[in-house]
């Protein structure tokens, strides 16, 4: 079937993102709507009618994922369009939605010209892909491919000491092991890209070569509190400006690298944090990423050596806790190609990327192959209120995805 001039309906596209956005709105044009809580929930249940309205077939499963199922002609592994609909606070309104409504709208489309592919097509809705409420991120894609447990899910905890599997009965989607995605024929995802590189290049869309390696550490530096005033400098032993040269190393470690690797220290507690007083502890976290996993670990290794220099020229103690790692990881050829013949046969110039932030297809590619499409992200913003993507990019992005889908179903 010649399918070459099918294409979305951007006006019902963009009603749905507008609407979706609605739901956790904040006052500069973001999102804040955090795994499983209440705007999460109303997320979910628009999501549901939608679905539903669309004719699949909507199961939830023990992580609160969501799979929207449209059958094929024959009873074949499906081809599988995911992403999220949480965010982070005070997030953009395209980060990960865009995937999950983008992906709906494939369907639609299929609906509006009554196409029916070989294989089934699965929308997915994963839950708390962001890790802000419940660390680490991408916890549901983990457990349903094997790289955590149920149980160390249920028992992840959030700031205010409430649990993942608690949460997930209160909103009403704790559903049954048994609904959880399967192995895919296909797995695609479509996301704004989160970064320069399609704007500097002057491109709209990206076919996604394979997402980096993340590493993330939690440093603990601990020293004497006391007080500022009667305290000579020479005989403090002071966590914070250890710290603060701690951090800097971790600047200095990444831009002393290459021009792919990326250092972050995002979130710091100092206490009893008050201004007359020494700090007697520091706590922050240390972001590090790089696509080659070797040079990942020797990045590692040195910043532990570092700390430690630092620990001891200050006179402190610091430890550095590693508690998770996502390995840098290639997607499947042939999905890639995929896409990328999706992007010339809509014209589109052509250019390839690797994502330097983490995704569900990270994890679904451990057990099928997986791809993902990018989005011109405008300044490169995201996790941000001011996030924007132009509507003519994400028409582009999501008709990309459709050609995709068409080519990996057996249209």
């Amino acid at each position: 079937m010649d399918w070459s001039d099918i294409r979305i309906q951007g006006d019902r596209l963009h009603a749905s993102l507008q609407r979706m956005a609605e739901i956790g709105a904040t006052p500069g044009g973001g999102v804040t709507r955090l795994a499983l809580s209440d705007e999460d929930r109303a997320g979910r249940e628009l999501l549901r009618q939608w679905m539903t309205e669309a004719g699949l077939s909507v199961r939830v499963d023990d992580l609160g994922n969501m799979v929207g199922r449209r059958n094929g002609r024959e009873d074949l592994p499906p081809v599988q369009l995911g992403s999220h609909c949480d965010s982070v606070r005070l997030g953009g309104r395209f980060d990960g939605v865009l995937g999950v409504l983008g992906a709906l709208e494939v369907v639609r489309t299929l609906n509006d010209h009554g196409i029916v592919t070989r294989h089934p097509i699965e929308v997915i809705n994963w839950t708390n892909e962001e890790g802000v409420r419940f660390e680490p991120a991408m916890l549901a894609s983990g457990v349903v491919t094997g790289r955590f447990t149920r149980e160390y899910a249920y028992d992840r905890k959030d700031a205010d000491g409430l649990r993942f599997e608690d949460e997930l009965r209160r909103i009403g989607y704790l559903g049954e092991e048994a609904n959880r995605p399967g192995r895919a024929a296909a797995y695609l995802e479509l996301h704004i890209e989160q970064g320069p590189v399609l704007e500097d290049a002057g491109v709209p869309v990206g076919a996604v070569e394979g997402i980096v390696g993340i590493t993330w550490m939690e440093v603990t530096v601990t020293g004497q509190s006391d007080h500022a005033g009667p305290s000579p400098m020479r005989l403090r032993r002071d966590p914070l400006v250890a710290a603060a040269r701690i951090i800097d190393a971790v600047d200095r470690l990444a831009r002393g690298q290459d021009d792919v690797a990326v250092g972050t220290v995002g979130r710091v507690r100092v206490e009893p944090n008050t201004i007359n007083t020494i700090p007697g502890r520091v706590v922050f976290s240390v972001d590090l990423r790089h696509p080659d996993p070797a040079t990942l670990e020797a990045m590692v290794e040195r910043f532990r050596q570092q700390v430690a220099e630092i620990a001891e020229a200050g006179k402190v103690e610091a430890t550095v806790d590693r508690f998770w790692t996502s390995e840098a990881t290639p997607f499947a050829p042939e999905v890639v190609q995929a896409v990328q013949e999706a992007i010339d046969a809509l014209g589109l110039p052509n250019k390839r990327l690797w994502s330097g932030a983490g995704h569900d297809a990270k994890y679904v590619a451990d057990v099928s192959p997986a791809g993902m499409i990018f989005v011109r992200s405008q300044g490169g913003l995201s996790h941000a209120e001011k996030e924007y993507s132009t509507p003519e990019d994400i028409e582009a992005g999501v008709n990309v995805l459709l050609g995709a889908t068409l080519r990996l179903s057996g249209a």
